[in-house]
């Protein structure tokens, strides 16, 4: 697959403790941390690591979130960047830290994607990991070349279908492609996958219509579907966005089951004392409450959505699961 790049399995895994999405049995030899110390908790400045570069997403979630936290603990959380990779590189960095809650990293769909995509992976996602919290979920919206014959979802994949290998999708990340290939795998059809850098070149040519459909971010085409350069259809999430409430889901416009929300959340090393854990998911989600970082989440066509250790754990492995059969019946690759 190229220039795939995350933004964004069937597995049996052990009962979630502590928030992991898998726990080592103990040998009663890793240290322990007394509740006295995870109530002081945190003792030094707080890495929050996120794997893309600045500007984007989670960056811009990051740096809401962070000065919260300072506010809270009065302890410093100083935002590293750390892109590339398709997010592997800072992943890579959270496995191998210290369990001590003094570095989070920012996840997102593209941790769950990645176990199926790469054969081989540095750590192991479902045993180096703790879940902390859900941060947000932000659908996709399905846009058209207003050209083409197609005002409804339903038309979409009668077109499709009638025409297999003939219509071209624009993609600019991971979860834009695999968005659509789930949608192919749903249906039954066939469209060629063309893609792309960022998501700007891949709207310019789709509004000059060398492409005919894309299932770019909700901030990324609602725009120019306002503007009448391109044809909304739908949005991908399991409910209406906030942002384009007269909108259907792919549910509601005619394709049962359908979901895929680019998603965002927060994952410290195994072995994070729960009490550590818990503290963090829910100083977290008391910051997604606040006003003012909700109406800016919402304005990026983000909706806060928190979650326990336990519930995000759940979520993680669901996702891993769908994508993985995503990928193996789409043929999707890493390079």
């Amino acid at each position: 697959m190229k220039h795939a790049s995350c933004t964004i399995i069937a597995l049996t895994l052990a009962s979630v403790a502590g928030g992991a999405l898998a726990q080592a049995p103990s040998t009663g030899s890793e240290p322990a941390l007394s509740p006295s110390k995870g109530q002081a908790y945190p003792t030094k400045p707080i890495r929050l690591v996120v794997p893309f570069a600045p500007g984007g997403p989670a960056d811009i979630q990051a740096r809401l979130i962070g000065p919260k936290l300072t506010e809270a603990w009065g302890q410093p959380v100083i935002v590293e960047n750390r892109p590339g990779g398709n997010t592997i590189i800072a992943t890579e960095i959270t496995a191998r830290a210290e369990p001590d809650g003094h570095l989070v990293q920012i996840i997102s769909a593209g941790f769950a994607i990645n176990t199926s995509l790469y054969a081989k992976l540095p750590y192991d996602s479902t045993r180096d990991f703790a879940p902390v919290t859900q941060l947000t979920s932000g659908p996709a919206i399905v846009v058209v070349h207003p050209s083409l014959p197609a005002r409804s979802v339903k038309e979409l994949i009668q077109l499709a279908r009638s025409r297999p290998g003939q219509l071209t999708y624009a993609s600019a990340g991971l979860p834009s492609q695999l968005a659509v290939e789930l949608f192919k795998v749903m249906t039954g059809t066939d469209m060629v996958h063309v893609p792309y850098k960022g998501a700007a070149p891949a709207m310019v040519d789709l509004i000059a219509g060398h492409v005919q459909v894309s299932f770019p971010t909700i901030i990324g085409g609602l725009s120019h579907a306002r503007s009448g350069r391109l044809r909304a259809l739908a949005t991908t999430g399991a409910k209406r966005s906030p942002a384009t409430p007269d909108l259907p889901t792919m549910i509601e416009a005619g394709l049962p089951g359908y979901e895929a929300a680019n998603w965002f959340g927060t994952a410290v090393p195994a072995k994070t004392p729960p009490v550590i854990v818990s503290k963090l998911s829910q100083e977290i989600a008391r910051a997604l409450r606040l006003p003012d970082v909700g109406e800016r989440l919402l304005s990026q066509g983000m909706e806060p959505t928190t979650s326990t250790p336990e519930e995000f754990s759940a979520y993680i492995r669901s996702e891993m699961t769908k994508w993985a059969k995503v990928v193996k019946a789409s043929g999707a690759k890493a390079e």
